[in-house]
């Protein structure tokens, strides 16, 4: 075997554990948006009074949040808290990268909703919106939460 095939091989397998990674990270993402979505149509049947869409996109967007974290913690990032605090550190910095990137999936969803008004834009809106978001949400937590100092 060749140092250049050495080489090739080393890459190849670096593309492969790659895109295994980004298909269980599609996965995941895709998971959390219908729990996200399930919770919000949960919501929406039993409440329909004053702010019944705010209130429907605030628990989807709870349960979404920690089905995503925990997948994301231990399957994606392989990350293992060593210590009750470091856990909270983590979910915390997972929740502030959250910020931006729930407000991109709520201004699409809330968006859809007012521009085309009917339930099934409304929803097209908030999954172009969370596919938007996860996207990002990615780099940011490899970036400032997952880091590799942190990771097992």
């Amino acid at each position: 075997m060749t140092a250049c095939d050495s080489l090739l091989g080393t890459g190849l397998n670096h593309t492969m554990s790659s895109l295994k990674l980004a298909v269980r990270y599609t996965v995941f993402a895709m998971a959390a948006t219908l729990i996200n979505l399930l919770t919000q149509e949960l919501s929406l049947s039993f409440y329909q009074g004053t702010f019944a869409l705010i209130i429907a996109m605030f628990a989807g967007t709870a349960t979404g949040l920690v089905t995503k974290y925990v997948l994301d913690k231990l399957y994606i990032f392989k990350h293992i808290s060593s210590s009750p605090r470091d856990a909270i550190k983590n979910f915390s910095g997972y929740t502030l990268t959250g910020i931006l990137t729930t407000a991109l999936f709520w201004l699409s969803e809330l968006g859809f909703d007012a521009f085309f008004g009917t339930d099934s834009a409304r929803i097209i809106g908030a999954i172009l919106g969370l596919a938007s978001g996860y996207v990002i949400k990615y780099q940011l937590d490899k970036r400032f939460v997952f880091t590799p100092r942190d990771i097992a």
